[in-house]
Order: structure tokens, then sequence, then C-alpha cells
């Protein structure tokens, strides 16, 4: 069973070969071209991906050592992710398939996250937590089965990623900035500049309020001292992004407690921070969790936990037909 599967929902260009559940490829095509803009440009993103997409494809098979007539169904990211890059895979993905008569796959990208633990060994048992935490999204899911899914917790306002982004575009650190903030965090005292935590209910998230505490706090500094950013960066890195972990794991630790499930895993582009895995992993031990983390290749987008995601959909029988469009929100 060899799927190929396209993944275009932001500014990676991506494509994977899967055999029989076991990848064999995986190539990502970045878009260096948002840095000067300090974020992603919808237009320029969309166009970029019509550049990548065919080289991606050809390298997944030649890396897969394989031909399109060997394959047996195409998977393409449908949504949530911005519409025109949405696009550029979706027509690609169904031109490919009705060419060669083969069946599409239409893949959920927040659920691929979650599967992307299932690429690699050691793998989660169900059912599982997932802390589901990217640019535009924060989640905590229960995972029952690889197509049974139920989000348990999700932000009210703004994502985690989105908040690393702000802080880090406050601090005028270059796009993309949340991999900065963790790189200063790692020299700098956590504990140096305290930061009040947002009072939600039950297991959701709210992080629009730090991002205007964090504003207010840089404004009073820089006022006293014009070169308090710049003199503090380790510290003032480590403090925010101990609070916007702090926030995480509180509502993860309550989310254990209250579905009594000790199998806990992260996925998403914020789960590549180093802060935040290595929290976790304390969490963990102190609280007898086993504590799963994939690699860093397979926590940014990528057509691999799409791959994974459409092995468990080809299995299952899940198959769309030429009428399908993609959906810049799309239900979990």
């Amino acid at each position: 069973m060899n799927i190929l599967a396209i993944e275009s929902s932001c500014d990676e260009t991506s494509a994977a070969v899967i055999t029989n559940g076991n990848i064999r490829s995986n190539v990502v095509a970045t878009q260096l071209i948002h840095t000067q803009y300090g974020g992603v440009v919808p237009e320029l993103a969309s166009r970029a991906h019509q550049q990548h997409i065919l080289p991606v494809v050809d390298k997944a098979l030649n890396d897969a050592k394989i031909g399109k007539k060997d394959l047996d169904a195409i998977a393409f990211t449908k949504g949530p992710g911005l519409l025109g890059a949405l696009l550029v895979g979706t027509s690609f993905a169904k031109s490919m398939a009705l060419g060669l008569a083969i069946p599409l796959i239409e893949i959920n990208h927040m659920q691929a996250h979650v599967l992307a633990h299932f690429i690699d060994a050691p793998k989660p048992a169900f059912p599982f937590l997932c802390l589901t935490v990217s640019g535009g999204h924060t989640q905590i899911v229960k995972v029952t089965s690889p197509l049974d899914m139920e989000i348990i917790g999700e932000t009210r306002d703004d994502a985690v990623g989105e908040a690393f982004d702000k802080t880090a575009k406050l601090l005028d650190l270059p796009y993309p900035g949340g991999p900065l903030i963790d790189r200063y965090a790692a020299e700098g005292n956590p504990q140096a500049y305290p930061f009040p935590l947002p009072e939600m209910p039950g297991l959701d998230f709210s992080f629009s309020g730090i991002k205007t505490s964090f504003l207010y706090f840089l404004q009073k500094q820089v006022r006293q001292n014009p070169g308090f950013i710049k003199e503090n960066i380790k510290d003032i890195c480590a403090s925010i992004q101990y609070t916007l972990i702090d926030i995480l794991l509180k509502k993860l630790k309550k989310a254990v407690r209250e579905t009594g499930i000790r199998e806990i895993a992260i996925a998403g582009g914020v789960s590549a921070n180093s802060g935040l895995r290595n929290s976790l992993r304390e969490m963990g031990d102190q609280l007898g969790w086993n504590v799963y983390i994939p690699a860093f290749e397979y926590c940014t987008d990528n057509a691999a936990m799409i791959a994974m995601a459409a092995h468990f959909k080809y299995e299952a029988g899940e198959f769309c037909d030429q009428t399908v469009s993609p959906l810049a929100r799309m239900e979990f």
C-alpha cells in the first residue's frame, strides 16, 4: 500500500510517501521569503507553493524509489490553514489522483499532528491525551483511536504559538521569533520577571491577556531605561517562555486528574520548543506519566504526518471524491 501525501497549509510545501505504515520519504521546502515581512504573507505563500510542489513531489517519489503508477492513493491537507495555500495542494492532489485513477484521502491538519506519534517508536497506547500547540491552535485532545479524537480543552482567543511570535516581535527579534526566544531563554533566569497567569474555567486556555501584560511591562521598563530589552534579553525571554509553558502544563495536569489518563503526548510546531519538551519530561517523571515527544522533523508542518493519518484512513476505507474543496477553518 503506497500513499503519496501532500501538505500545503501554511508556508511549508511538503510531500511524503508511506508504504504499509512506514515512512519512506519526507521532503519539505521552506519559504524564506516571509522573513523580510515579519510573518507569513498568504499571497506569497500560495505562489511559492505553486513553484515548489512539483519538484517536492518528484523528489519524494524518487527518494522512496517508487513511480507514480505504484501509488494506491493520494492524500492531502484539506484544512485548516491559509485558503490560497491549501488550494495549491488540494488541486494538485485532485489532478494527480484523477490522472492516475486512484482514490483521494482528505486529512485534517491538526489530527495529523497528533498521529505523527505513530511514525516512530515509542508510540502512545490508547487512550492518550495530546497537547497540540501551534501558531494557530492550542488544544488538549483525548485520543481513543487513530480516527476517534475529542477536543476537551482549547484556547478561547489566541494560540500559544501566536503568543510566542507576538512576544518576539515586541522584542524586535526577526521572524520566526519563537526559536530565538527558546534559544535566549536557555541562558536566562525564568524567575527574573513574573507575569500574571490567566484565570480560565475548565481546561480552556487564554493567551491574549499575557500578551497585553507583556506589552505594558516592556513599555514601562523601556521608559525607565531605553536599553532595557537589549541588556536583559535572556532573562526576558526566559521569563515569558516560563510563563507560557506554565499555562500549558497546569491545564494538562488538570486534564490528567479529570480523565485519569497518564499516556501524555505533545504535537504541533510549538512542541519543538526545548523548554516545553524538557518541562513536560520533568513533570512526567514527577507524576508518573508516560510522555511521548515526536522528533523535531515531525513537530513542524510536514507531509509525513499527513501520510500517517492517510494510512489509518486508507485502512478504514475513508476516501473522498473529486468534489472536495479545502477549508481554511475545519472542524476537528
